[in-house]
């Protein structure tokens, strides 16, 4: 029987901030000004190669020249892929009948990866990172951050892996977990955080 514990997706600008937040919100960074895809589509019109690149990473979505400056990011699934384990794929934002059960359970010293699914709206988001932060019994025992690059609005959604990641193993290894999984850009809007609880067992 699956342990319930608490599980909760939270989007765009109602994310948690943390220390780490508070810091770069007190350091004087100010994000650049935003540009709708039209003026940007328009702008260097008349050099038809540069309209062409902007052309082919822009979409040309014409359902997104609404004017709507922010771009907006929504995840639609997380997958985690082992060899070690059958592939797990859980729907974002995460079910309210399913929201307090373990997200994943792990075997130690499993080799994984977790794969997300994403569509991007309204303009480009620029320098998307990703944090995942763990803990066990109120102590964080891990950290993990990457870059994933930047996406222009698409009627496909993108579909990207995380770095590989290994489980710690060992009798102390074993047990539950709670994590956060965070997604922002350069400009610190926080377009996911995803808080989850995982379960770590022996090794058959």
């Amino acid at each position: 029987m699956i342990q319930k514990t608490d599980d909760e997706v939270v989007a765009n600008d109602d994310c948690d901030g943390d220390d780490d937040d508070a810091d770069d919100r007190d350091d004087g960074f100010v994000p650049g000004p935003l540009i709708p895809l039209k003026e940007q589509l328009e702008k260097d019109k008349e050099d038809e190669s540069l309209r062409r690149w902007k052309e082919k990473l822009l979409g040309c979505l014409e359902e997104d020249f609404t004017g709507q400056m922010d771009p907006e990011v929504r995840f639609h699934s997380i997958e985690l892929v082992s060899e070690d384990l059958e592939e797990i794929n859980a729907p974002l934002p995460v079910h309210e009948s399913q929201k307090n059960d373990f997200l994943f359970i792990l075997k130690e010293g499993s080799h994984y990866r977790r794969k997300i699914t994403f569509t991007v709206l309204h303009n480009i988001v620029s320098g998307l990172t990703y944090s995942n932060t763990v803990w066990k019994g109120g102590f964080q025992v891990y950290e993990s951050k990457g870059m994933l690059g930047t996406f222009a609005p698409q009627r496909e959604p993108y579909v990207l892996a995380l770095d590989d990641e290994t489980t710690p193993s060992g009798v102390l290894a074993r047990g539950t977990y709670s994590a956060k999984l965070k997604f922002q850009d350069d400009d610190r809007r926080c377009h996911m955080e995803l808080k989850y609880s995982f379960q770590i067992k022996k090794r058959s």
